[in-house]
């Protein structure tokens, strides 16, 4: 059917709309708590749909369904992890937030460790969302990628061209309503995001399952489910991601580290105010997220059976990840189409506003305040603050714009959401030793966890696929993204109470 005009009508009204609602929802920011912590509080259920709209972007929209169109159902498994790990933070991690009243989930490690400390977990924060949410930013240009690649629109552009004129679009807009109206504003967005982009996934379910498939029929082992992965050997099985034990345990760590050290999703459950409620939002977010990956691995399997099982080269495609979005812009309605590109936008939104928001948080009380900002007023803050938002808009653009060049290169490229989360996995190995060595140890000090964070983060580039495992002589010990964050979280711990005890 292709792109029409009516599509992109639809589309600039929804951005349009999205700005205008943004700003109305946020409400007067007085001072940095109203900011960031939403001043007396958000009520739990719109936490828990923020938290789930911020962590879904344009990766489980358009990357998810591509990870069941190349393999299987086995995805699903990680969600089982990411519930155990949600709620073992509700129930371990959020008390300790609220008994101390933290702004930020690093002030703890200060409490603990010190400024060092401190300091160190707050910038790895911020480098690991600049790289992960610069992957997210990415993917929101794969429809407007596949939209000139089918739809006929833009002739005569660049591939690369048509992805940073979509990052600088969505970017530009999103900037708006978090530079205005803070947290408040993008908890109601996410809210509103959130509805719009399971109403555009819940159409495209009901178009692939009333279409014609000629006949062909999925394959049984597309269905699996459980992948127990014994008949592999041990190096393979680490390396492996879609196991059952390292799904379901990977994913459970990642989560405590994800949900428990993330400033960019912990801020959302302060921003409840409340214990209990932002303990409800927490837990409920793993059981939501599981129903929709199921929603998204679905629509994998339905995109596979109406092409026939073709390769996404059959289909002319760059990668695997525009399956769906070429199935949005030449098989859809003329302005359902529109919508769901708008829905996409949406996630990508959700995503960035919070990003932007948590990056602001964390550069304000963790970097700004206590070492240029002592002695300023709560207008000096808030102004400060949302220079900071802006200035991380610009960087979040260059970074996503390099991470375009990237993989629009020639050569096999991972799907984007196994890019990002493995981004994410990196780095929060060392987040949640650090954070787990101050929970539930007294005797290592700051010198001990310093050195525990830096081993961890440096063994793991070992362990990982890529130019410094290269350098190792023989076959490096290559393990699976999902272990990232368990295995880096296990050397910090060790390490640092080795630390103490050869200091001791």
């Amino acid at each position: 059917m292709g792109f029409t005009i009516l599509d992109y009508i639809v589309i600039v009204v929804y951005l349009i709309g999205v700005a205008i609602l943004g700003l109305r929802s946020s409400g007067k920011q007085k001072n940095t708590t109203d900011y960031f912590l939403g001043g007396d509080g958000i009520p739990w259920w719109a936490v828990l749909f923020s938290i789930v709209a911020t962590e879904t972007s344009t990766l489980t929209f358009i990357s998810i369904p591509a990870v069941a169109y190349g393999g299987s159902l086995t995805f699903l498994q990680i969600t089982i992890g990411y519930a155990i790990g949600r709620t073992l933070v509700a129930l371990y991690f959020l008390p300790r937030y609220y008994e101390g009243k933290l702004n930020t989930a690093y002030t703890f490690l200060e409490r603990r460790f010190g400024d060092g400390m401190r300091n160190a977990a707050s910038t790895t924060f911020m480098v690991t969302r600049l790289l992960a949410d610069g992957v997210r930013l990415f993917a929101t240009a794969i429809p407007l990628a596949v939209i000139l690649r089918f739809g006929g629109a833009f002739t005569g552009w660049e591939d690369l061209e048509v992805y940073i004129l979509a990052i600088i679009l969505i970017t530009a807009i999103t900037m708006v309503y978090t530079f205005f109206g803070g947290i408040k504003a993008v908890v109601w967005m996410d809210f509103v995001q959130m509805l719009v982009y399971l109403g555009g996934a819940g159409i495209a379910v009901w178009v692939l399952m009333n279409a014609d498939a000629g006949g062909f029929r999925i394959p049984a082992e597309k269905f699996t489910l459980v992948d127990l992965g014994f008949d592999m050997n041990w190096k393979e099985f680490i390396a492996a991601p879609y196991t059952l034990i390292t799904a379901v345990v990977g994913g459970a760590v990642f989560s405590l580290a994800s949900h428990g050290t993330d400033h960019l999703l912990v801020q959302r459950v302060l921003s409840t105010r409340d214990l209990k409620k932002g303990q409800k939002a927490m837990i409920w977010s793993g059981i939501v997220v599981m129903f929709q990956f199921a929603l998204f691995l679905g629509i994998g399997l339905l995109l596979y059976r109406f092409y026939g099982g073709l390769s996404p080269e059959a289909l002319g495609l760059a990668t695997a990840d525009e399956i769906f979005a070429r199935f949005i812009v030449n098989e859809l309605p003329v302005g359902v189409s529109g919508l769901i590109v708008a829905a996409l936008f949406a996630a990508a939104m959700s995503s960035l506003s919070s990003s932007l928001n948590s990056l602001a948080s964390s550069s304000t009380y963790d970097i700004y305040k206590p070492y240029f900002g002592k002695n300023n007023n709560e207008a000096k803050d808030l102004k400060v603050s949302r220079i900071l938002t802006l200035s991380w808009g610009v960087i979040l653009m260059g970074s996503a714009i390099g991470f375009a060049i990237l993989q629009l290169q020639e050569g096999e490229r991972p799907a984007v959401v196994e890019l990002g989360l493995g981004i994410a996995s990196y780095t929060y190995g060392g987040l949640l030793g650090a954070f787990l060595l101050g929970l539930f140890t007294e005797k290592p000090d700051k010198t001990d966890a310093l050195i525990g964070f830096f081993t961890g983060l440096i063994a793991l580039l070992f362990m990982v696929q890529g130019p410094v495992q290269d350098l190792l002589p023989g076959e490096g010990l290559a393990i699976a993204w999902p272990l990232y964050t368990l295995v880096g979280s296990v050397i910090v711990i060790c390490t640092g109470l080795l630390s103490y005890k050869l200091r001791s």
